[in-house]
């Protein structure tokens, strides 16, 4: 089982870079380029689920009793988790800001060349980020690939593993957009984000909880694009 979880994660985990260097890289702006960047997402998302479904639904050796759901208690901490982090970034976003570290003319730029320069298609891909994206995310990062890395090295180290494995390719999509200094920063709040949902999946066994820590952390950071980009 452990060869099998091995190569689940090396059919997984680059994808989305690939994604993110065909569409940011290698064919920017291409019909090719955001091709490639949309059957990553797809591969994703059908891998985990056929491991799903052809593994775990039918008593394959990773099958175990499923926990009980997730209480009150493992929903309030979610919560405060993810004000905490949404704190953080409206700290550090304020602080940026200050020093003159953001340019919003040049963010305002980029986003109209990716289409996002009309507000209600922001709206919308806010709406989507937030809600349905954030959960295919805690889907495939945390049911996934962090219990495969729990299988492999043991929940401990899988936490680091699977927050560096989520952190990889935002950083190339950081990097394409913003200077070497806020994409590194922002690659590190990605990094924290991954572990902290990694942790409450270890603790909770349930995607619930991380989805909505994770929902609470992407409204500042789409509210504060808002900002940028429409004034």
């Amino acid at each position: 089982m452990r060869a099998a979880a091995a190569w689940a994660l090396l059919l997984l985990v680059p994808v989305p870079s690939l994604g993110v260097a065909a569409s940011m890289y290698w064919w920017p702006g291409t019909l090719w380029g955001q091709g490639l960047f949309v059957l990553a997402k797809v591969w994703i998302v059908v891998l985990p689920l056929v491991w799903w479904l052809r593994v775990e639904r039918r008593g394959g050796p990773s099958t175990s009793s499923p926990p009980p759901p997730p209480g009150r208690r493992a929903y309030g901490v979610a919560i405060a988790l993810g004000l905490a982090i949404a704190g953080a970034i409206v700290a550090v976003y304020a602080l940026v800001r200050a020093l003159g570290l953001l340019d919003p003319q040049t963010v305002a730029a980029k986003a109209a060349a990716t289409g996002l320069g009309n507000r209600g298609l922001y709206l919308l891909a806010a709406v989507y980020w937030i809600t349905v994206n954030s959960l295919i995310e805690e889907f495939v990062w945390r049911r996934f690939v962090f219990r495969r890395f729990e299988e492999l090295i043991g929940g401990g180290p899988a936490l680091v593993a699977a927050g560096l494995a989520f952190t990889a390719h935002h950083v190339l999509a950081l990097a394409a957009q913003f200077s070497a200094g806020l994409a590194e920063l922002g690659s590190l709040g990605v990094l924290v984000g991954g572990m902290t949902w990694s942790w409450l999946y270890m603790r909770y066994r349930s995607i619930g909880p991380c989805w909505v820590s994770h929902a609470i952390a992407d409204v500042p950071i789409f509210v504060i694009g808002y900002r940028l980009i429409f004034g």
